[in-house]
Protein backbone atom coordinates (compact mmCIF):
# COMPACT_ATOMS: atom_id res chain seq x y z
CA UNK A 1 0.00 0.00 0.00
CA UNK A 2 1.30 3.41 -0.98
CA UNK A 3 1.73 5.89 1.83
CA UNK A 4 3.09 9.38 2.23
CA UNK A 5 3.63 10.36 5.84
CA UNK A 6 4.48 13.90 6.87
CA UNK A 7 6.21 14.90 10.09
CA UNK A 8 7.82 17.95 11.65
CA UNK A 9 4.87 20.28 12.02
CA UNK A 10 4.19 22.22 15.20
CA UNK A 11 3.92 25.61 16.83
CA UNK A 12 6.62 28.18 16.21
CA UNK A 13 6.97 31.92 16.73
CA UNK A 14 7.17 34.29 13.81
CA UNK A 15 10.71 34.42 12.48
CA UNK A 16 11.40 30.86 13.52
CA UNK A 17 12.11 27.74 11.51
CA UNK A 18 10.67 24.28 11.01
CA UNK A 19 11.70 21.34 8.88
CA UNK A 20 9.01 19.12 7.44
CA UNK A 21 9.77 15.62 6.24
CA UNK A 22 7.78 13.31 4.00
CA UNK A 23 8.52 9.63 4.03
CA UNK A 24 7.26 7.45 1.23
CA UNK A 25 6.50 3.78 1.72
CA UNK A 26 4.99 1.04 -0.37
CA UNK A 27 6.78 1.91 -3.58
CA UNK A 28 9.57 4.04 -4.87
CA UNK A 29 8.78 7.53 -6.09
CA UNK A 30 12.12 8.11 -7.71
CA UNK A 31 10.39 8.72 -11.05
CA UNK A 32 7.80 11.12 -9.62
CA UNK A 33 7.90 14.84 -9.12
CA UNK A 34 7.16 15.62 -5.48
CA UNK A 35 5.46 18.63 -3.99
CA UNK A 36 4.56 20.32 -0.75
CA UNK A 37 1.15 21.95 -0.60
CA UNK A 38 -0.67 23.80 2.14
CA UNK A 39 -4.21 24.67 3.06
CA UNK A 40 -5.12 27.41 5.48
CA UNK A 41 -8.56 27.59 7.12
CA UNK A 42 -11.14 28.84 4.64
CA UNK A 43 -8.70 28.81 1.74
CA UNK A 44 -7.98 26.53 -1.16
CA UNK A 45 -5.06 24.14 -1.15
CA UNK A 46 -2.06 25.69 -2.85
CA UNK A 47 1.31 24.44 -3.99
CA UNK A 48 4.23 25.69 -1.92
CA UNK A 49 7.18 23.96 -3.58
CA UNK A 50 7.83 21.32 -6.18
CA UNK A 51 10.88 19.26 -7.09
CA UNK A 52 11.37 17.10 -10.17
CA UNK A 53 12.20 13.41 -10.00
CA UNK A 54 15.95 13.97 -10.27
CA UNK A 55 15.94 17.17 -8.26
CA UNK A 56 17.13 19.30 -11.14
CA UNK A 57 13.98 21.39 -11.43
CA UNK A 58 12.64 23.22 -8.39
CA UNK A 59 9.75 25.63 -8.23
CA UNK A 60 8.42 27.77 -5.36
CA UNK A 61 5.34 29.83 -4.76
CA UNK A 62 6.18 33.54 -4.77
CA UNK A 63 5.07 33.83 -1.15
CA UNK A 64 7.81 31.47 0.09
CA UNK A 65 10.71 32.18 -2.28
CA UNK A 66 13.90 32.88 -0.39
CA UNK A 67 12.48 31.41 2.83
CA UNK A 68 11.62 27.79 2.03
CA UNK A 69 13.84 25.08 0.54
CA UNK A 70 12.65 21.76 -0.85
CA UNK A 71 14.97 18.77 -1.17
CA UNK A 72 14.70 15.07 -1.82
CA UNK A 73 16.71 11.93 -1.19
CA UNK A 74 15.57 9.20 -3.55
CA UNK A 75 17.72 6.58 -1.85
CA UNK A 76 15.90 7.24 1.43
CA UNK A 77 12.51 7.92 -0.20
CA UNK A 78 12.19 11.25 1.57
CA UNK A 79 11.28 14.81 0.62
CA UNK A 80 11.95 17.65 3.03
CA UNK A 81 10.80 21.24 3.29
CA UNK A 82 13.02 23.59 5.27
CA UNK A 83 11.00 26.62 6.32
CA UNK A 84 12.80 29.70 7.63
CA UNK A 85 11.64 33.19 8.60
CA UNK A 86 8.15 31.86 9.18
CA UNK A 87 5.24 34.28 9.18
CA UNK A 88 1.76 33.97 10.71
CA UNK A 89 0.35 33.72 7.19
CA UNK A 90 2.31 30.47 6.75
CA UNK A 91 -0.06 28.84 9.24
CA UNK A 92 -1.72 25.90 7.48
CA UNK A 93 -1.89 22.16 7.16
CA UNK A 94 1.01 21.10 4.97
CA UNK A 95 0.66 18.13 2.63
CA UNK A 96 3.20 16.05 0.78
CA UNK A 97 2.21 14.89 -2.70
CA UNK A 98 3.52 12.69 -5.49
CA UNK A 99 3.00 13.59 -9.16
CA UNK A 100 3.75 11.09 -11.92
CA UNK A 101 4.77 12.04 -15.42
CA UNK A 102 5.44 15.74 -14.85
CA UNK A 103 8.38 17.96 -14.02
CA UNK A 104 6.42 20.32 -11.78
CA UNK A 105 3.93 19.03 -9.24
CA UNK A 106 0.59 20.87 -9.30
CA UNK A 107 -2.76 20.11 -7.71
CA UNK A 108 -4.19 18.63 -10.91
CA UNK A 109 -1.27 16.24 -11.38
CA UNK A 110 -1.20 14.75 -7.87
CA UNK A 111 -1.71 11.00 -7.66
CA UNK A 112 -0.90 10.46 -3.99
CA UNK A 113 -1.48 12.72 -0.98
CA UNK A 114 -0.23 12.51 2.56
CA UNK A 115 -2.60 13.21 5.45
CA UNK A 116 -0.92 16.47 6.34
CA UNK A 117 0.89 18.05 9.26
CA UNK A 118 -0.20 21.26 10.98
CA UNK A 119 2.12 24.25 11.11
CA UNK A 120 1.08 27.12 13.36
CA UNK A 121 3.07 30.36 13.40
CA UNK A 122 2.30 32.73 16.24
CA UNK A 123 2.84 36.47 16.00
Amino acid sequence: QVQLVESGGGLVQAGGSLRLSCTRSGRTFSGYAMGWFRQAPGKEREVVASISSGGGSIDYADSVKGRFTISRDNAKNTVDLQMNSLKPEDTAVYYCAACPGVVVCRTGSVMYWGKGTLVTVSS
